[in-house]
């Protein structure tokens, strides 16, 4: 991580860095320590935007002999909850009302220009806010053209995104967009961990001296970063390493030419941290490490990492480039490093992107579509029908395909998403609300308060508003929803090569929901109970962990399934209660388990029709003898019925909408 962060600070055209990793890992220290260290810059004296010389900033452009001083590098934090308008500026509404005078009121954007601007759990960042930073950053300028405004302003600034994968994922295209990406976990080394513990206490017991015994090393590590930025330019950069880092790329697969780019300019950085005025092939090997293991993942369920015997295959077996003095920036002899007892673990992944933990298939032995003895999960008793028993197996599902959508019914009002119709703050300009909460309607604001003037005393001058003036605008939009899964894993979705298919079913509905920006949950059912095997989460790879562990097997709780579900969805209603659900039940209908079984089910069915939740029951009976039990449970619940085979899209056209 701080190799990463190093090497974008030398060059900043790398494209700055996303960090990955569970909580508690100092990723946000590591980041806000970062500036501290930073070479300071020059600016042009009194500008608020630490602008250059010659640079376009908000306030104007300045001439290159403009009067400068030094000033430390700014540290910019973008919050979540950020706005496009407070991102990259807009019209400044107190000098339009009170002087009737049209002023751009820069953005966070501005202030970060030449500086660091950092993102805190930036995989929680609306998409289309993350597209403009990473626009911005590629560019090194930004654009505004809005509400009358039209302004460009220099913006080169190095990103820095971190995010916890357990809350979601950013997309492939998005992650493509970031430089450098590092996945980071806490030691394992007790050792380690002990001094972690004693350096935090150090700090808290007396902060000033624990941060003046590092100040030579922090000093030294400065110098070396502006040396290495003046070396730079002077790196030569020869045919025969563009050939190298092409074939590299080439060999992983990755899609486009941003990879090329991205780890040319990282091996020409890591050679200028290391002194060198030539790449080598270590330098190469570095840059692809950090550059490439984000790119090879096409969709959120593929294992990121990089094969490194594959690498170290491409790149040759010559014999290995001497290392500088001072090996690299994890070294003890490094300044601004230093190690702990026993020294940091290096974390590998040899990782290619194919699971090899999961239990194979059973085979096949049935030509029937019901259980049979020979299936697992069934039984035959003494000359009686096969009868469900606890045996479990685990199917593995094939890859996923394209499915309908499916939404929520009714016009809803939560997080801006992809599913659902709603009522959302970025959508469509829909109309006007007089009493809303929505961003301001100038032009009826104007409109509403036109016809009183005369009545409050104007004749010449500013505008004369009043409260009841106010217009916002009414945007409609999509909405991101939840979506609950409850999957019937007994004895009878074990026969054949069902479970398989419902699997291969599940896992392209929460493709789908990861590309929709839906939270998803699992419930599962079977043998004696039911089970939350996945709360509602933004991971859909997590959901797709647990999917691929599911056995199958035993009778079938159908009852308790629902009323598990119906649960889940009572708690998650008070926990984030702007969020509607979509209830999604996958079974066969087949109630097995208990006293009254399918009393029992017709009963937890009928209550959750009755909190008018929209419900699909996916049906998974199939064979030419059909019972139609998943039919009559959609009856109950007031829910759609689809067969399984259905769950697909045909043509990208094909829209099913849950009436």
């Amino acid at each position: 991580m701080t190799l990463a962060l190093i090497l974008t600070t030398i060059s900043p055209e790398v494209g700055g860095v996303l960090v990955r990793g569970e909580k508690g890992t100092a990723k946000s220290t590591t980041v806000r320590a970062l500036a501290s260290v930073l070479p300071p810059i020059e600016v042009v004296a009194g500008d608020r935007f630490s602008s250059a010389p010659g640079d376009t900033s908000p306030d104007g452009t300045w001439p290159l002999d403009a009067e400068t001083e030094t000033r430390p590098v700014r540290l910019v934090e973008l919050p979540v909850g950020a706005t496009e308008d407070r991102v990259l500026g807009s019209l400044h509404l107190s000098k339009v009302l009170a002087d009737g005078v049209a002023e751009y009121e820069p953005g966070l954007l501005a202030r970060a220009h030449r500086g660091i601007l950092y993102v805190d759990e930036v995989n929680l960042l609306h998409d289309h806010l993350v597209d403009l930073l990473l626009d911005a950053a590629a560019m090194g300028r930004s654009t505004v053209e809005r509400d009358g405004v039209s302004v460009a302003h220099a913006a080169r600034f190095v990103l820095v995104g971190t995010m916890n994968p357990e809350e979601g994922e950013l997309r492939p295209q998005l992650l493509d967009r970031f430089g450098l990406t590092v996945e980071i976990a806490a030691p394992r080394d007790p050792r380690l961990r002990a001094e972690v513990v004693r350096r935090r206490l150090a700090f808290d017991a007396d902060p000033h001296t624990f941060v003046q015994s590092y100040a030579d090393a922090e000093r030294a590590l400065t110098d070396r970063i502006a040396a290495a930025r003046k070396l730079l330019p002077e790196v030569e950069l020869t045919d025969a390493v563009l050939t190298k880092v092409a074939e590299v790329c080439a060999a992983f697969e990755v899609d486009g030419m941003r990879a090329d780019i991205v780890t040319t300019r990282t091996a020409i950085a890591h050679a200028a941290w290391h002194g060198r005025t030539s790449v080598t092939r270590a330098d190469i090997r570095q840059a692809a490490l950090l550059a490439l293991p984000h790119r090879r993942r096409r969709n959120p369920f593929d294992a990121p990492g990089l094969d490194e015997e594959l690498l170290d295959q491409v790149l040759g077996d010559g014999e290995p480039e001497p290392e500088p003095p001072g090996g690299g920036p994890n070294n003890q002899d490094d300044p601004g490093f230093e190690t702990g007892p026993g020294g940091p673990p290096q974390p590998t992944d040899h990782s290619d992107g194919r699971e090899t933990d999961r239990s194979p298939e059973q085979p096949d032995r049935n030509t029937s579509d019901g259980p049979a003895a020979e299936d697992p999960g069934f039984e035959t008793g003494p000359g009686g029908p096969p009868q469900p028993t606890d045996q479990a197996m685990v199917a593995t599902p094939a890859d996923p395909y394209r499915v309908k959508r499916f939404e929520v019914t009714g016009t809803g009002a939560g997080e801006s998403g992809k599913r659902s119709r709603a009522l959302t703050s970025n959508g469509r300009r829909a109309g006007v609300d007089p009493t809303g909460s929505g961003g301001l309607h100038l032009v009826e604001t104007i409109r509403a308060a036109a016809p009183h003037q005369r009545a409050r005393g104007r004749s010449t001058g500013r505008i004369r508003f009043e409260d009841t003036d106010l217009r916002t605008a009414r945007r409609e939009g999509r909405e991101a929803n939840l979506v609950l899964f409850c999957v019937d894993a007994s004895g009878s979705m074990a026969a054949r090569k069902r479970m398989a298919q419902v699997k291969t079913a599940i896992l392209s509905l929460l493709l789908d929901a990861y590309q929709r920006r839906d939270k998803v949950g699992l419930v599962t059912f079977r043998a004696d109970g039911a089970e939350v095997a996945l709360p509602p989460t933004h991971s859909v790879d997590i959901a797709a962990k647990r999917l691929a562990d599911l056995p199958a097997g035993g009778r079938t709780p159908l009852a308790e399934g629902l009323l598990q579900a119906a649960e889940v969805l009572r708690v998650e209603k008070v926990r984030d209660s702007g969020r509607r659900p979509l209830l999604i039940v996958i079974t066969d209908g087949r109630a097995t388990h208990g006293a009254d079984a399918v009393r029992r089910s017709r009963q937890a069915a009928h209550w959750i029709a009755e909190q008018q939740t929209t419900a699909i029951v996916v049906d998974c009976e199939q064979g030419p003898m059909r019972m139609g039990l998943a039919g009559q449970l959609a009856v109950a619940m007031q829910a759609t019925h689809l067969p399984l085979s259905e769950v697909s899209a045909q043509v990208l056209t094909n829209v099913a909408r849950v009436a």
